[in-house]
């Protein structure tokens, strides 16, 4: 059954009272996104109300001194463009730098820390692998378009908001958000296991970063490009982390790659898993920011959390992670921020408002906020800055 978002937390008119409560909770950062489809309803036509709505939401946050974390493509595409393909036309490079230039000509030094698309892999997974979102296909040659063409619109992105004038303000820093599970074969045992393991963390995570870094993406067996233009277009690692994802070797007929992803398997060996089932291991989250941390980037956490429906459950997850967090700093990691997900709770996309990820609770009837537990002891760690190691 679908489940329509109607006003979702409605942030967009509460933002002010939300960035309140943030920094009530000792908050120093806060990751937004711009919505495309309000700031050009059609092709060409831009809606400078839109526009002047999120300059505003920048002066809120700055008022606050809560840094913003900007989004331009948070999985939302606008309608005119869907028609005309989306992302799998090569329109969308330039539609995308030119929506770019709109917005960072509006925002003009208000924002220093930008993400050109949140996690452009679960974006094309979902959209035109699986088949969960808009358009709904299923269709490897596409989604191989796709994602191409995602590297090249972060890549023209990225210019344009180089480019664009910040006299007196130091220079912007780019990325994307990459949701980095870590791929762990169900049966280590199994050859094939650990090969559809090792070729899924190459089609979803490692050829992406490389593609940003070296101007180079390649999968074996499936494809390689160069696209030298996305060489060093990254100024930070933008991670997005939720845990450890076991893959079985599952031949089938136009799958790709040929594994599935299996939550429930080896109970002994994930015996704790969030209420969305997904498996809850920090030591995998140590293990990514040290790899990071090895390359000579900075690196910022740009999601992390759980959806748990016993609260003291979250507090765990968020302590561990945290932990996980200091012990790959103190080896060299050069961690510059953490930015837990979310502050309030949200529309979940396909799941709805099931999930509840929230530091605090909304009352989706009243709008109202109730901050958690799990709120109230992470804000002891905002405050102060430091937390225990076990």
């Amino acid at each position: 059954m679908k489940e329509p978002s109607g006003l979702a937390c409605d942030q967009y008119r509460r933002f002010a009272d939300d960035f309140d409560l943030a920094a009530s909770l000792g908050h120093n950062a806060h990751r937004l996104s711009i919505e495309w489809s309000r700031i050009e309803p059609s092709e060409g036509q831009w809606d400078e109300a839109a526009l002047a709505h999120y300059v505003e939401v920048m002066r809120a946050l700055r008022q606050r001194r809560l840094e913003p974390v900007v989004t331009l493509h948070h999985f939302t595409t606008p309608q005119w463009l869907v028609a005309q393909g989306g992302w799998a036309t090569p329109l969308i490079v330039d539609r995308f730098a030119r929506y770019a230039q709109k917005v960072v000509g509006a925002l003009g030094d208000a924002v220093r820390y930008w993400i050109t698309v949140n996690e452009p892999m679960v974006y094309v997974r979902m959209h035109y692998i699986q088949g969960v979102g808009p358009p709904g296909a299923r269709d490897l040659g596409q989604a191989l378009r796709v994602v191409e063409h995602l590297i090249r619109a972060h890549a023209a992105a990225y210019r344009v908001l180089h480019d664009a004038p910040r006299p007196g303000q130091p220079p912007p820093q780019v990325s994307i958000a990459h949701h980095y599970p870590a791929f762990w074969p169900c049966r280590r045992w199994w050859p094939m296991d650990r090969w559809a393991a090792a070729l899924t963390d190459r089609a979803f995570n490692r050829a992406l970063v490389e593609a940003l870094t070296e101007g180079r993406w390649s999968v074996p067996g499936v494809a390689t490009w160069r696209i030298p233009e996305a060489r060093a277009t990254l100024d930070y690692f933008g991670i997005n982390f939720y845990g450890r994802q076991f893959l079985r070797w599952a031949p089938s007929p136009g799958s790709w790659p040929a594994a599935t992803c299996d939550l429930g398997h080896h109970p002994r060996e994930a015996p704790e898993r969030t209420s969305m089932g997904w498996d809850v291991h920090p030591e995998s989250f140590f293990r990514v920011l040290s790899q990071f941390g090895r390359m000579g980037r900075p690196i910022l956490v740009t999601e992390n959390g759980a959806y748990m429906e016993d609260d003291a459950r979250r507090w765990r997850f968020i302590e561990r992670h945290l932990q996980a967090m200091a012990r790959a700093m103190q080896g060299g990691a050069p961690v510059i921020g953490y930015l837990y997900w979310s502050l309030v709770d949200n529309f979940e996309w396909a799941d709805g408002f099931g999930p509840r990820y929230g530091l605090a609770a909304v009352d989706y009837a009243t709008q109202g906020r109730t901050v958690r537990e799990s709120g109230r002891r992470y804000a002891e760690i905002c405050r102060s800055n430091r937390i225990a190691l076990v």
